[in-house]
């Protein structure tokens, strides 16, 4: 194998598929990146077992030449010392593989050699079905998941809950996550021809967001049962699935509300997030919410050591039971307002010990629930 690569286009593409590469794998070959050169560009690969990062190196970019292919062939290098020589090295590149898998580069009058592993040696990628896919554009899906994954477990006592469970039915798909104590839930209308409810990892689709975060491309997802692909034209990630049944989560939301009151998400979250400077000395960073004179919410928290704090915001709307003393954790509030792109929100309320569902006004398509916590 050998080929010449512009130094940014490279050092870029691997950077990118050494987020997926893991030094603790018990799979030394792991710990290196593949790279396959062909006459149409080069393919890299990395992996960690639970995510596969492909990033494909056309031979051309936006018309300007970034490499040649003077041999085809593949090689395993770890990522680790490719990452860091590719990056100090001044100016284009030159990569030679000999037949004992020893590899060259060279930049300039630089030279480094490394060791290399024979690139057939690697694990194969995953085979989908590429006739049941999806199509999403990229800024949508990322939006999708920034209104989710937060609210997902932490906890891996309940390995379900640690992941956002991806539910395609007819046209439209469902997104869910909770961890017992707050849910998020997203709705977007598709037309797709692939079916079935699958748990994809928060970290997976953390990562999805950092490495496709500044595309506005088109995406393409294909599942199976035990992995899920996103893939655009250039880069590919695959995951594997978290096994199991999730939960219904339909029962859990409210039909009807007793009370419902609109306001100023911006304003609210601001609100919220003062209060929160007096509750951390609380398990449940705890929050109190109080409706007064029909047309006001107080929001106040306090320290037995720093002291208290207590505000007032008009309501621009409310219904039913115009009385509510309630508590929450100010943290899951926080997230749930974050995740809002609308400029006003509606709290539905059906009691003191009962979730609050917070839902965007105009917007169905998008909730949350917040479980309340005792006060005391």
């Amino acid at each position: 194998m050998e080929f010449n690569i512009k130094n940014d286009y490279f050092n870029k593409a691997i950077s990118e598929v050494s987020k997926s590469v893991s030094t603790r794998t018990t799979l030394p070959i792991l710990t290196g990146i593949k790279i396959i050169a062909d006459t149409d560009g080069l393919t890299l690969i990395g992996s960690n077992s639970d995510i596969i990062i492909e990033r494909i190196l056309p031979k051309s970019n936006d018309g300007e030449n970034m490499l040649e292919v003077l041999k085809t062939g593949s090689v395993v290098i770890s990522a680790k010392y490719l990452s860091e020589i590719i990056k100090k090295l001044p100016n284009d590149i030159y990569l030679k593989v000999n037949d004992n898998q020893s590899v060259v580069i060279q930049s300039e009058e630089i030279v480094t050699k490394l060791n290399g592993i024979n690139g057939e040696e690697y694990p194969s990628l995953p085979k989908v079905n590429l006739s049941s896919n999806f199509k999403i554009k990229s800024d949508d899906l990322i939006d999708i998941i920034k209104q989710t994954v937060f609210a997902a477990s932490k906890s891996e006592s309940k390995p379900i809950l640690t992941g956002v469970n991806f539910s395609f039915q007819e046209e439209l798909l469902t997104c869910v996550a909770t961890n017992s104590h707050r849910l998020a839930l997203k709705k977007y209308n598709i037309k797709s021809n692939l079916n079935g409810s699958f748990i994809v990892p928060s970290s997976s689709l953390i990562e999805f967001s950092r490495l496709f975060g500044s595309c506005t491309t088109e995406i393409d997802i294909y599942a199976t049962e035990t992995n899920i692909v996103f893939k655009s034209n250039t880069i590919s990630l695959y995951s594997r699935l978290i096994e199991g049944v999730y939960p219904n989560i339909s029962a859990l939301i409210p039909e009807q509300s007793n009370t419902i009151i609109t306001l100023d998400t911006t304003q609210l979250l601001k609100g919220i997030d003062r209060a929160s400077l007096f509750a951390s000395e609380w398990r449940n960073n705890n929050i109190n919410l109080q409706i007064i004179d029909k047309s006001r919410l107080k929001i106040s928290s306090k320290s037995s050591e720093m002291g208290q704090i207590e505000e007032v915001q008009y309501i621009k709307g409310i219904s039913g039971v115009d009385e509510l003393d309630i508590s929450l954790d100010g943290n899951f509030m926080m997230d749930a307002l974050k995740a809002i792109k609308e400029d006003e929100v509606k709290l539905c309320f059906n009691g003191s010990m009962r979730p609050i569902l917070v839902i965007p006004e105009g917007n169905e398509q998008q909730l949350q629930l917040i479980s309340p916590v005792r006060s005391y």
